[in-house]
């Protein structure tokens, strides 16, 4: 039988683009949990600690606060998110808001296209009509 594949904190770092230091906090944080160590005390990743910490850096791409994350990184990878309704409610909630955050910059591009064309052609008098962004945090 095969040694499972480790990784240090510095090849961790390289393969998932995260800083030492934000791994280091991650785990402190309990988003990741606590590394093996060598008897040297040097950290000790697995092929699944970097799924997670890709998996981090993808949810927190989307905006979702490394706290309303947690509950998404406890499901086994097995595990669908639609055995837990508020998981899904949760996700859903947060994609609404991703949706309205992508309608308001494209209202942001027609009125950035408007006011490129030479003047008089489209521009309305450069009046700005956008939507505002609804103020406050990202659901959580």
């Amino acid at each position: 039988m095969s040694e499972e594949q480790t990784y240090t904190i510095r090849e961790a770092s390289e393969e998932t683009g995260l800083s030492t230091d934000t791994i280091r906090y991650y785990e402190k944080i309990g988003l990741l949990t606590y590394a093996k160590r060598k008897p040297n005390s040097h950290r000790l990743y697995r092929a699944e600690d970097l799924e997670t910490m890709r998996m981090i850096a993808c949810y927190k791409k989307t905006g979702l606060s490394l706290e309303s994350m947690k509950p998404f990184l406890t499901l086994r990878r097995d595990e669908p998110i639609t055995d837990y309704p508020e998981l899904v409610e949760l996700a859903e909630k947060h994609k609404r808001h991703i949706e309205q955050q992508i309608a308001s910059l494209q209202q942001i591009i027609v009125f950035l296209e408007r006011r490129l064309l030479p003047t008089g052609i489209g521009s309305e008098s450069g009046s700005c009509t956008l939507a505002e962004p609804p103020k406050g945090r990202p659901p959580a």
